[in-house]
């Protein structure tokens, strides 16, 4: 058991002090860009995407944004792997901080709820992107709720704790007997020997965790952000979900003011950053890699929001003298809005034919993604 909080140390001031600036400025750019941009929608929904992806990618699994769009569609054109479903609990976590008012992530109830010790979300609160209430579960198009992909993610969870167990047996090793699990309800994944070192008191360690919170207080939003990450990478807080402190920090950017707009990509900036750099022997450069990877994120952020801003202008020429009735606007919102799209997507969103479907994007020019005869998807260039 840890008996010894996490020692903050000396901030090399010297070294800090100007990435610090340069990333504070760069949010603080991109924010305020966001509020009046066309396509603010679109772009956070892109890089909720993008993220998730991005935080798998850095635990060494590789998951294709194709499949994670067509999986939140509920279109998946093979079954879904283990990442996969990993992924999109990284989706639809980031959904769930950004749908909530901006202190909820770091309350306590917000806090307990998002690493999966109870407490139910408050049915109040902003809208989500389908216009739902921001509850415990949204319904998704085809009727089923988050509460069932969740139990989807644990059977595969357990799925993978059998094929270990078996593999241990035939190859002789001693087993321990199992366990009833009594924490089902309280833990995403199930309990047992191989999945969980049942001595990691993570309670302690997250409280430990938000003690840090509380003695950086006083520090600038970013120092302070890339503080909690290197605590949480150092405090090894969960055993599992590691992706949780990172999207813990954004929502701390988010309620500082400092990205009160967005939900900063903070797994997409650290992909730029080398992964020695990322876990350095001395504390100080693992802070400075944090503070690079904030200003990564929000440079590429910007890059992001020119695109899709000079791709609607492109798009929408297409638009002009076109009568009333025409879906193709909806269409361009459809695209805007995801990393690619394909034929079942349109026809469901746009209520329409699969002929028709095909028709709108050949009229808007769209650029087939996939290379693929079967199963094919379409982006912006």
């Amino acid at each position: 058991m840890k008996t010894m909080a996490y020692d903050i140390g000396l901030l090399s001031l010297d070294t800090l002090i100007a990435p610090v600036a340069k990333a504070t400025e760069a949010l603080a750019r991109l924010d305020e860009r966001l509020t009046r941009s066309p396509v603010r929608d679109g772009f956070l929904e892109r890089q909720h995407f993008a993220d998730a992806a991005a935080a798998l990618w850095l635990e060494g699994e590789l998951v294709h944004l194709e499949d994670l769009v067509l999986h939140d569609a509920h279109m998946d054109i093979r079954t879904p792997t283990h990442e996969l479903t990993r992924a999109y609990a990284v989706l639809r976590t980031r959904r769930r901080i950004f749908a909530q008012k901006p202190d909820w992530a770091l309350s306590r109830d917000g806090f307990l709820a998002l690493t999966g010790r109870g407490g139910a979300t408050p049915a109040s609160g902003p809208k989500s992107r389908e216009g739902e209430g921001a509850g415990t579960a949204s319904v998704e198009p085809d009727g089923r709720d988050d509460a069932e992909d969740d139990l989807l993610a644990e059977e595969f969870a357990e799925i993978d704790a059998v094929l270990a167990r078996s593999s241990k047996i035939l190859s002789g090793s001693d087993v321990p007997g199992r366990k009833e699990d009594t924490s089902r309800r309280e833990r995403p994944e199930p309990q047992n020997g191989l999945i969980y070192d049942l001595d990691w008191n993570e309670e302690e360690r997250l409280a430990e965790w938000r003690d840090v919170i509380a003695r950086t207080r006083d520090l600038p939003v970013v120092l302070r952000a890339a503080i909690l990450l290197e605590a949480w990478s150092d405090i090894e807080v969960l055993q599992h979900a590691v992706w949780h402190g990172p999207l813990l920090v954004s929502a701390l950017l988010r309620q500082e003011g400092l990205a009160a707009n967005h939900l900063a990509s903070l797994h997409l900036g650290a992909k730029n950053i080398p992964r020695e750099r990322r876990r350095a022997r001395n504390r100080s450069d693992r802070r400075l890699a944090f503070v690079d990877a904030m200003h990564d994120a929000a440079l590429a952020g910007l890059k992001e929001l020119d695109r899709l801003t000079m791709a609607k202008s492109q798009i929408e020429r297409r638009l002009r003298e076109r009568r009333a009735s025409s879906k193709l606007p909806d269409l361009v919102e459809l695209v805007l809005s995801r990393p690619l799209v394909s034929t079942g997507m349109i026809q469901q969103t746009l209520k329409m034919s699969k002929q028709g479907a095909l028709n709108l994007v050949g009229q808007l020019g769209l650029r087939e993604m996939t290379g693929r005869g079967r199963f094919r998807a379409w982006g912006i260039v």
